[in-house]
């Protein structure tokens, strides 16, 4: 019986795989850079193809004044006059020149790339995420971790090719964001994990935790981080990324069939607005043709402007229908150590962590036509970091939808979730008499039947309730709407009153949030009653501030909290609640 062979200490063995890797933390308040490919992917791309265009385009120009810089005289460079001029080039023996041509313009472009990756770096301290690039025009952004807003990683699809993904900070004034474009996947999965750690006060706690485990680095050498980001490239095409650290079953996901309905659903609605231009066109159009021509000319003339103006907008219809189920395929959202994550998108990915108290508002909102199905769809406002103009696009504003489309179980998953301070109590105010609503015992105070003409279709529905935890208006019949702004997170509130309302004794109560597509708003409510409920709000508000601390949710050394979706609660098991507790009135609102 052999015995298993003993290594020698005497020989050197190559380290592990485990060992060679780089296990220092880049969370460490040192400057560290990104991806060597960055340049390629930031601009790069975009340079290479607008070359290969015009290298096309005009090579026989390029080609002949190139030669005609070096080649001797015997050439007779001024006899060419045309044909291919890579035949010319070959005719003449200029395959040399041609190629160090060609080299020379790779090697100005390896060199520029080579400076613009070395002149851009980022680092991670106590306090700032700081990023600075620049060869003669030098800037530099930084983040306080106590105001980030969330940390926004998405993988373009060329760039996820290859196993790259670029990271935004997301600050909490305009134009405050922070990118780092681009890291390795693994990398920028770590860079995240350290800022929303550090954001969360919980630095003791981590490295207490790492000083036994040590988090693994990006690999050490720039052949190592191509292979391995190729790799994870692969891997994250395949499969997915971003699940690993969720539990299986608190994941939300919205199966295909039902995201590709209801964006059909809604493009019904564009086509409609699409159709009713394209009938009042043709309506002006036509008479004016018919009363000039007639006859076959007439026919081919309509003929035309239907066609020409009717493909065009089908397209549009279509484009519209695509990009926004292009977008919302592979939704998931769940609960991590660090806040909400939520990932959508099918060839680029985006993936959003939310930290807890930075949810301004939520709206949950059904369209008539998603009625029979019971689908619902929720918005969020959150800082984004952005300029007004900026919100404007349709990506910014992808990032304010936390659910594109779900059922009634969803929605109460996903609320539990983005508002883990909401109190159970609180469920029928928000569930059974807000968006199913209005029921017996109604908590909401409503709009008065004296000012129905505000609201003709929704007058009985139109109206808000107070409770600890938030101001809830509930709107709309054949669009409605279900917001909640949270007393912690409260802006300010104010009460308007025009001359008509004066004279109809009501007014009307906003709800002041950061901008978003969550409006505060309702009319025409008892002025008498409004007055108190401004003091109530106020006297809320204030107990709720002082009692959130959702901003350091992980102070020091205390555990990290994990959030979990609260369960679903069926409508009939929840219990009435009280109207909620006014202070004694006050003299009319603006007497």
């Amino acid at each position: 019986m052999s015995t298993p062979e003993q290594p020698d200490p005497h020989i050197e063995h190559p380290p592990s795989p485990a060992a060679s890797v780089d296990t220092s933390a880049l969370a460490d308040g040192e400057w560290h850079r990104l991806h060597p490919l960055t340049p390629l992917f930031k601009g790069g791309l975009v340079l290479i193809i607008v070359a290969g265009i015009a290298l096309n385009n005009f090579r026989e120009r390029i080609i002949f004044w190139f030669v005609s810089l070096f080649a001797p005289e015997e050439a007779h460079v001024d006899d060419y006059s045309g044909g291919d001029p890579v035949d010319w080039v070959l005719e003449n023996n200029l395959i040399l020149i041609a190629l160090l041509v060609v080299l020379g313009v790779l090697l100005i472009l390896i060199v520029a790339f080579w400076l613009v990756w070395r002149f851009q770096e980022f680092r991670i301290s106590d306090e700032y995420v700081e990023v600075r690039k620049g060869i003669i025009f030098r800037s530099q952004r930084r983040a306080p971790l106590d105001r980030v807003q969330g940390v926004n990683l998405t993988r373009p699809f060329p760039a996820r090719l290859i196993g790259m993904a670029k990271l935004e900070v997301v600050g909490a004034g305009t134009d405050a964001n922070v990118p780092l474009e681009y890291l390795s996947t693994p990398k920028a999965e770590t860079v995240r994990s350290d800022i929303l750690r550090l954001a969360s006060g919980a630095r003791a706690a981590r490295q207490a935790r790492q000083s036994g485990h040590p988090e693994s680095g990006a690999p050490s050498t720039m052949r190592s981080q191509l292979v391995g980001s190729m790799n994870e490239g692969v891997s994250d095409i395949i499969g997915g990324v971003d699940l690993a650290d969720v539990a299986p079953e608190s994941v939300v996901k919205i199966p295909t069939g039902r995201l590709v309905g209801s964006q059909l659903l809604s493009g019904v609605l564009w086509f409609g607005f699409f159709l009713i231009m394209f009938a009042i066109m043709l309506a002006i159009t036509v008479p004016a043709i018919l009363s000039d021509t007639s006859g076959t000319e007439a026919t081919f003339a309509i003929l035309g402007i239907t066609l020409g103006v009717g493909i065009p907008l089908v397209i549009a219809v279509i484009a519209i229908t695509w990009a926004q189920i292009s977008k919302s395929l592979r939704y998931s959202i769940a609960p991590t150590p660090d806040g909400v994550r939520i990932t959508y998108g099918l060839f680029t990915t985006v993936t959003e962590t939310i930290p807890p108290g930075r949810i301004f508002a939520v709206e949950v909102t059904q369209s008539l036509l998603w009625k029979p199905f019971g689908w619902y769809a929720i918005k969020i406002n959150r800082m984004s970091g952005k300029s007004a103009t900026q919100q404007q696009s349709s990506s910014a504003q992808q990032f304010n939808i936390v659910l594109p489309v779900g059922t009634a179980a969803d929605v109460q998953r996903v609320l539990g979730l983005i508002l883990p301070g909401m109190p159970e109590q609180d469920m029928p105010v928000v569930w059974d008499h807000g968006i199913q609503g209005p029921q017996q015992s109604d908590p909401y105070v409503v709009l008065q039947r004296r000012a129905w003409w505000r609201r003709p279709f929704s007058w009985k529905r139109h109206g808000f309730a107070v409770t600890d935890f938030g101001i809830v208006m509930r709107r709309g019949v054949m669009w409605r709407k279900l917001a909640v702004f949270p007393l912690a997170r409260l802006q300010g509130v104010s009460a308007a009153q025009g001359p008509i309302d004066r004279a109809q004794r009501v007014a009307a109560l906003k709800v002041h949030s950061v901008t978003g597509p969550v409006l505060g708003d309702v009319a025409g409510i008892e002025s008498v009653v409004l007055t108190a409920a401004l003091d109530d709000i106020v006297r809320r508000a204030t107990a709720a501030a002082v009692r959130d601390h959702t901003h350091r949710w992980a102070q020091d050394d205390a555990p990290v909290a994990t959030f979990a979706a609260t369960p679903v609660v069926t409508p009939a098991a929840m219990p009435a609640p009280a109207p909620p507790a006014m202070p004694p009135a006050e003299p009319p609102y603006g007497a």
